[in-house]
């Protein structure tokens, strides 16, 4: 070959491989090479660890058992502090999931009194963003409406405690779906709901509101099935305050053995599977946002039975996403908790003591549940790989919410991405590249 064309070859060979060097370089210069885009879903099991998915794990399926949550993708340890506090709020770690930054313990979304920059440096949540760009927006909630763990994505305030005002936001935020409970802090006082008596002080009617933005309002599980998948927008309005009942095991059974549950409201995998018939339909990608309030609750209120039963639903909410990613592959699961609430612990017993009522308390304290609560029989573990059943009982740290040994996992479309060190702000980060395609550093 001439000198010249070798010469020329060489200059070309040179030029592509700069060119491809500089182009990956600038990719990794944006944080990650090659991201994908697609439909992501955020499942908050609020108030739960590591500790409460072994005990589920443990009553459900057995030690050796796969739960819904043991067969995602990817996994990682929690690290949820704050700006002023080494834990977080329910409020504040719900801020930091939409927002992508630490916040305040009492902060409740972006506020005038207390202005927050989202990690990618709009002035709104991750929500709003991916509205702001055309793509569908839903949440789901098993408490009420205003519950941080989706309210924050869509509303703030000065105070978690102004009720009115959130829930008005919610509502006015333009969301395709809003599902939970709530109905107390949607009428005035005085007047009577599907539910109950209303609480605004401010006079205002906000299922008429919504009905005026054009939402579809239903009220129960059956008018919630019954929607078709063409409906445009849906307003969830099932239960007075949540759709559990927060109780101890022994104020619930003095209540006639009033159940955990209320009759006739729908499943988190209720809301789940209709959300998504409605969102598959249309072309854009969605983020969908949804809690399971129960173990929080139950957890503060050390219910061990109730915390259980809500942790059973969440992972069972899981599961339909899972089936949908299956179908739907350009589409991320994501699921943590902020904080661990009560610090429950499985406690196990010696079979020459099975079959009898537990302690009142540990030997340091600790409260002691069983089955019906305390002083009640132990639990019964479904039967290991051996078929072997143990007893167990639960002790609880405190009423109160704690740093805990929470975990994130991660599934389908990017689910690689998630850290197995996860700070917060990860949430938010690892959401945002999927909805984005930008990796936020």
């Amino acid at each position: 070959m001439p000198l010249l064309k070798m010469s020329k070859l060489k200059s070309i060979t040179s030029f592509i491989l700069i060119l491809s060097l500089s182009i990956f370089y600038n990719a990794c210069e944006s944080g990650r090479p090659g991201l994908q885009t697609g439909n992501v879903i955020f499942i908050h099991p609020d108030g739960t660890g590591a500790n409460t998915w072994n005990a589920l794990r443990s009553i459900k399926v057995g030690p050796d058992g796969m739960l819904n949550w043991d067969k995602m993708d990817n996994m990682g340890l929690y690290r949820g502090h704050q700006r002023d506090v080494l834990g977080t709020s329910s409020n504040a770690g719900a801020t930091t999931h939409a927002y992508g930054v630490k916040v305040r313990y009492a902060d409740y979304g972006i506020h005038p009194e207390h202005p927050i920059t989202s990690l990618s440096g709009k002035s709104k949540s991750i929500m709003h963003e991916a509205q702001d760009a055309g793509m569908s927006i839903a949440v789901i909630n098993s408490g009420h409406l205003n519950e941080p763990g989706t309210g924050v994505f869509l509303a703030s305030a000065a105070k978690r405690s102004h009720n009115d005002e959130i829930s008005k936001d919610i509502i006015l935020s333009g969301a395709d779906i809003i599902l939970g409970g709530g109905e107390k802090f949607l009428l005035p006082e005085g007047v009577t709901g599907r539910h109950g008596i209303g609480a605004r002080k401010d006079g205002k009617n906000m299922i008429e509101l919504a009905k005026s933005e054009g939402y579809k309002i239903v009220y129960d599980k059956a008018e919630l099935l019954a929607l078709p998948s063409s409906t445009e927008k849906v307003f969830g309005v099932f239960a007075y305050i949540h759709t559990f009942d927060d109780r101890t095991e022994e104020i619930l059974a003095a209540d006639n053995n009033a159940p955990l549950y209320y009759p006739g409201t729908p499943t988190l995998s209720e809301m789940i599977q209709t959300t998504l018939r409605i969102l598959e339909s249309r072309p854009e990608p969605f983020l969908l946002v949804v809690e399971e309030e129960g173990p929080d609750n139950f957890g503060n209120y050390l219910n061990a039975s109730g915390v259980f039963e809500s942790l059973s639903r969440a992972d069972a909410g899981i599961g339909v996403v899972m089936k949908f990613i299956d179908k739907h592959p350009n589409t991320l699961l994501v699921t943590a908790a902020d904080s661990d609430a009560g610090g429950l612990q499985v406690d196990f017993i010696k079979e020459k003591n099975y079959g009898k009522l537990l302690a009142l308390e540990t030997t340091s304290g600790a409260a002691i549940d069983g089955i019906n609560g305390t002083g009640s029989l132990p639990f019964t573990a479904k039967p290991d790989q051996y078929g072997k059943s143990f007893e167990f009982s639960v002790c609880w740290a405190t009423s109160y919410d704690v740093y805990g040994g929470v975990i994130a996992k991660a599934h389908g479309l990017n689910s690689d991405l998630l850290p197995i060190n996860v700070d917060n702000t990860d949430i938010y980060r690892i959401m945002y590249a999927t909805l984005f395609g930008e990796w936020l550093n």
